[in-house]
């Protein structure tokens, strides 16, 4: 499969801006310009009903939170909801990199979301992500009536580091509560050892390199042990039985896609319900980019319908 001549595009257009990859930069400023830099790739901002900012309950002090509802639900409705962790290697990323995939997600899917701004490395070191989104979780679940949420359809969801929280939350929810009704889980890190054929083959030259992974592994981590605990290598966990129903996707250039497809298929053979797509000619960070790139609509869409039918709502699937 070759590579999607959209995603050539922007890839061509990265190299052309002389953006610094990452790891040449301090994670204060790799977190400044993936801010500046992400508008540029992305559709426009869409309405929804209601955006609020919150504050959730964590382990260290209050976890800053966004409350989003879908345009044309009314406020006192009670909807459910997707808990939604952003993608940027636990070191980079916010609420406002990732408004407009929550924005698209909340009204495609008929749903309301919640996106957390879990606590990053190098200050807080793993697992202090890990502590956060479930602490998140938790305070939907336990004040989500009193934000006109339906607690009994409780999904979560991310990209990348954000999957990866997903995937550790619905574990600790297995075990802890609450009951989840779904997992959204876009091209998710697994497996912190990295040690797949796609690690190697896809090392350099898709946006996510072999140099980045370990940059950001390096402010995540603790030590080398770390990788082989399963709230940081969830694809390590012994059992992953009566998880919630999944939709994995990968991309075909992502140097994490074996790792997500092994995840996939470990959940199936523990009888959970799974979808698994592929979108072979994307690469990694691709579902963020939909102004530029048909796929990445494609797969928001995809991924709203799949909420819609976890959740039993209508949705608005709409686009390309």
């Amino acid at each position: 499969m070759a590579l999607d001549p959209e995603a050539r595009f922007v890839l061509d257009l990265i190299a052309q801006s002389g953006r610094k990859p990452w790891y040449e930069l301090s994670p204060a400023a790799a977190r400044l310009q993936y801010l500046e830099t992400r508008g540029a790739l992305q559709g426009p901002e869409p309405d929804v009903a209601l955006v609020r900012d919150l504050a959730a309950t964590g382990p260290n002090g209050d976890i800053p939170v966004r409350l989003y509802r879908p345009k044309g639900s009314g406020l006192q409705d009670r909807l459910p909801v997707l808990v939604y962790y952003h993608g940027g290697g636990w070191v980079i990323g916010d609420l406002e990199t990732h408004d407009i995939i929550c924005r698209e997600l909340c009204n495609r899917s008929g749903a309301a979301l919640v996106s957390v701004d879990y606590r990053m490395g190098p200050e807080h070191k793993f697992p202090a992500a890990v502590e956060d989104a479930y602490a998140a979780l938790h305070w939907v679940a336990v004040e989500g009536r009193n934000l006109a949420l339906d607690t009994r359809r409780i999904a979560v969801g991310g990209d990348s580091a954000g999957g990866n929280l997903a995937a550790v939350c619905s574990l600790m929810a297995r075990e802890q509560g609450p009951r989840l009704a779904f997992q959204l889980l876009i091209y998710p890190a697994t497996d912190l050892v990295g040690d797949t054929a796609s690690h190697r083959e896809l090392a350099d030259g898709y946006m996510l390199t072999h140099e980045a992974i370990a940059w950001f592994a390096g402010h995540y981590l603790n030590g080398p042990a770390d990788r082989l605990d399963w709230r940081a290598s969830p694809l390590r966990a012994q059992d992953l039985h009566g998880l919630p129903p999944a939709l994995v996707i990968t991309a075909g250039f992502d140097p994490l896609k074996d790792e997500g497809k092994a995840y996939a298929e470990r959940l199936r053979a523990a009888g959970v319900a799974v979808e698994f797509t592929c979108y072979e000619g994307m690469f990694h960070g691709f579902f963020g980019m939909n102004g530029k790139i048909a796929v990445a609509r494609q797969a928001i869409a995809r991924s709203a319908a799949a909420l819609a039918a976890a959740f039993g709502t209508k949705g608005s699937i709409t686009g390309d």
